[in-house]
């Protein structure tokens, strides 16, 4: 072994306690006179990154909310295409929440059987002078006005364009509904 410690690049290869970037000569210089590359900045002349501007669609908006900025359908065009008016139902005693598509059904009746179905209640007939008289349950919406009438009152468009929720009310509570 005939190498002398002179010929060594010993600088390649030693371990340095400093900032990132630079290269802490004996002499107190900071320029990297090793000839080694370093990807790493010189902290001493770089000035701070501009700040980052907001990234287009972000944060990410998820599905649901991406449908309530949709524009409405009018209801012309939601009746004529039969659908698309999801109206939430609850019940009295009912510990959950059901949503339907009134505009899938053709009229009263096929929403009365539909509702008994799903609640596996019996709701009974409707008559304009009686309401729901008979059965132990009433079902009821809310209108555009926030007022609660029983479901039958109204012409059937009228009920599909004006209703915002339904209730399923015990036969018992409904009395001050009635006209």
């Amino acid at each position: 072994m005939d190498s002398k410690p002179s010929d060594l690049n010993l600088g390649a290869t030693e371990l340095r306690l400093g900032l990132p970037g630079t290269a802490a000569e004996s002499d107190g210089s900071a320029d990297n006179s090793s000839g080694v590359r370093t990807n790493k900045r010189n902290l001493q002349n770089d000035s701070a990154p501009p700040p980052k501007s907001q990234v287009v669609g972000w944060p990410p908006i998820r599905s649901f909310r991406k449908n309530t900025l949709l524009p409405k359908k009018t209801e012309s065009t939601t009746a004529a295409e039969g659908g698309g008016i999801y109206v939430k139902v609850s019940m009295d005693g009912a510990p959950y929440l059901r949503k339907i598509d009134v505009g899938l059904y053709k009229g009263y009746p096929e929403l009365l059987k539909g509702l008994e179905e799903m609640f596996k209640i019996r709701i009974g007939a409707y008559c304009e002078s009686e309401g729901y008289r008979g059965s132990d349950y009433a079902p009821t919406y809310e209108d555009k006005d926030g007022d609660w009438m029983l479901v039958g009152d109204v012409p059937w468009r009228m009920f599909i364009s004006s209703c915002k929720r339904m209730r399923i009310m015990k036969g018992s509570e409904v009395g001050g509904l009635r006209n």
